[in-house]
């Protein structure tokens, strides 16, 4: 199956729902306005179902097909939410919500996904129901996981769960996937160096935590390069500094380090929990000072199913002709919660020479939605055919 004609027909109509969600956008679980038009959007194209507030905002629709006998149940699931990020495109359709846009182009996963469900409600040319799935809070809040605690795979019966993130810097339209580990599990560090505060002039009488903290910044970047097998992937980022102290001339009581720890294994995941611990506790006994470590284990590894892969890569070559082997990635992905509950995968499709993802300059290409929409359609057709 190539880009099929319809997706040319609705590419204008799908093009006006990315930019308006573009323009309107919500962050984390407070997607009513998007949650509500996916609603309306899904029930006026015939959807059997269409379930509201599962994971608090997510939606859900089922389509069965015009057979439904083999019995299968095919979920495909698209991200609504934005980032806390000033827009700076200059577009015409960009964010009217100050502080706020959509800079990982969830608002095309979402346009898509509907293009996908109308042509699918329209046809119904496959034997079973396809899920259609649609996800509050992917960046930082985890809806996935919400969402298969509010019993999305057991209450639809999914068997399989299939989803996508456009990439830009790969060609726009292209397809990459790889099986196993893909993208790592994000896990947040929150360390606290705690001394005894003092004026700037007689630091002997002190106990100076920004000493401790800034020997602990070099220290933990030890961990990927003396304690991990470095054919392994382990990112440990301190991303923020901050101290109690607001002035020149006072050694503050406390310094407040913030960070990520990113992992492919949960053989890495579980040494760098433990050597964060110990480096940050054996610094603040050497100075005399206390460290208090709070690691917060957030998304897990999204693992491809090898199955699954084979099925989504076949689906990328029937629509685009090629699918490539993609990367690990480094960054989070709460699809990974999906894929601990069913078998399945991700796959990556390309957003041309764009921004990066996060980037307040990025912005989703609309060019892709009928490469975009037409997987989804194979997976379903391809995964659930007719005899």
């Amino acid at each position: 199956m190539p880009i099929k004609n319809r997706f040319a027909e609705l590419h204008k109509d799908i093009t006006a729902w990315r930019q308006d969600f573009h323009q309107n956008p919500e962050l984390l679980f407070d997607t009513h306005r998007t949650a509500g038009i996916v609603a309306d959007k899904l029930r006026a194209f015939g959807c059997d179902e269409v379930i509201e507030g599962i994971g608090r905002t997510g939606v859900v629709g089922v389509i069965r097909g015009r057979e439904t006998g083999s019995g299968k149940v095919i979920g495909l699931r698209a991200d609504m939410d934005a980032l806390p990020i000033h827009e700076e495109t200059g577009l015409d359709y960009a964010s009217t919500a100050p502080g706020k846009m959509h800079a990982c182009g969830h608002d095309g996963h979402t346009a898509m996904l509907l293009g996908a469900a109308q042509y699918l409600a329209e046809t119904r040319n496959f034997d079973g129901t396809c899920i259609v799935i649609f996800q509050p809070a992917e960046e930082g809040g985890g809806g996935g996981r919400e969402m298969c605690e509010d019993g999305l795979m057991d209450r639809f019966g999914v068997q399989e769960v299939y989803g996508m993130h456009n990439w830009p810097g790969q060609p726009a339209g292209a397809f990459a996937i790889r099986p196993g580990p893909f993208f790592a599990a994000a896990d947040l560090l929150d360390i606290q160096f705690i001394g005894r505060g003092g004026h700037a002039a007689k630091p002997h009488d002190t106990i100076d935590p920004v000493v401790m903290a800034a020997q602990a910044v070099t220290a933990l970047q030890t961990i990927a390069s003396r304690n991990a097998d470095p054919t392994l992937q382990l990112v440990v980022s301190i991303t923020s500094v901050e101290t109690s102290s607001t002035t020149f001339n006072v050694i503050p009581q406390s310094v407040q380090l913030k960070g990520t720890v990113r992992t492919l294994s949960p053989e890495v995941r579980d040494l760098a929990e433990t050597r964060i611990s110990e480096i940050c506790n054996g610094i603040a006994a050497t100075f005399g000072g206390e460290a208090r470590v709070q690691y917060g284990r957030n998304y897990p590894v999204m693992i491809n199913h090898d199955t699954e892969t084979t099925y989504a890569a076949e689906a990328a070559r029937k629509v685009a002709g090629d699918c490539e082997e993609a990367p690990y990635v480094m960054g989070g992905e709460d699809f990974a919660f999906m894929l601990e509950e069913r078998p399945g995968a991700y796959i990556l499709m390309g957003n041309g020479d764009t921004a990066m993802v996060h980037h307040p300059a990025y912005n989703f290409n609309d060019e892709v939605i009928p490469q975009g929409c037409s997987w989804w359609a194979e997976v379903a057709e391809s995964r659930m055919p007719i005899a």
